[in-house]
């Protein structure tokens, strides 16, 4: 891991760029901490810097709790190099949706898996070098999106201890086959109005999950209208799974 700058966003907020290999990220920790905290990984469907508002506010919460959050770049979004499959398989699904279609499940494989397949190995390779850091000391949550990542890292990454979803993204069956497998502590986020989501497989996905707590926080609205007091739950599920 290596930082590449660093600021001050609010007075006890620190947030510094990093790579890890030629993967970008952000990791923010309080200013002044002396002791190792709780981090909590930011999942996101874009590319960093269209997605960093959003991401340093819901840091800036986390910090307020005494946690450091991370994010990495995704494939193919951003500033990395992008997969003509996978804008091949994009294309079709937009343009399913604009007709009123369902997407087939073809083709969320084709968009969704390879992404998986690719990012969540990136993940685990940038916790090895955050725990690393003497000011993060875990425990590990994973809070956001895709769902089909979070679900894959839920079930392969036995340092994450408790996860918040958002269940904004198309998911593969293969996927709700693996949820069965995840036993961690859930809070899951559904717009129920969500144009771009597929409402009843969020469902079966959330039935799916194998965890004996699970909660899931269902609001009227589409998919950025996520109300305030949402998030604010959320932070509340880590409070008390990450101290």
């Amino acid at each position: 891991m290596h930082f590449t700058s660093e600021r001050r966003i609010d007075d006890d907020v620190l947030e510094r760029a990093f790579v890890v290999g030629d993967v970008p990220g952000f990791l923010w920790t309080l200013a002044t901490t002396s002791t190792p905290v709780p981090l909590v990984l930011l999942g996101h469907p874009g590319g960093l810097r269209s997605m960093h508002p959003r991401l340093a506010a819901r840091a800036r919460a986390l910090a307020s709790l005494g946690f450091a959050a991370a994010t990495i770049e995704l494939p193919g979004a951003g500033e990395r190099p992008a997969s003509a499959a996978s804008d091949r398989a994009r294309v079709e699904l937009r343009r399913a949706l604009a007709s009123g279609e369902r997407p087939s499940e073809e083709v969320i494989d084709r968009l969704v898996l390879p992404l998986v397949d690719q990012a969540v190995p990136e993940w685990q390779t940038t916790l090895d070098e955050l725990l690393d850091l003497p000011e993060i000391g875990g425990p590990v949550g994973f809070s956001g999106g895709v769902i089909a990542i979070g679900v894959r890292l839920a079930v392969m990454e036995p340092r994450i201890v408790a996860a918040g979803f958002f269940a904004g993204s198309f998911v593969p069956r293969s996927i709700i086959e693996e949820a069965h497998r995840v036993t961690i502590p859930l809070h899951v986020l559904l717009q129920w109005d969500d144009e771009g989501n597929d409402r009843q497989l969020a469902l079966d996905l959330f039935d799916a999950f194998g965890s004996e707590e699970k909660t899931l926080n269902a609001n009227m609205g589409g998919h950025t209208g996520v109300p305030q007091h949402a998030g604010e739950n959320a932070n509340e599920f880590f409070a008390r799974h990450l101290r």
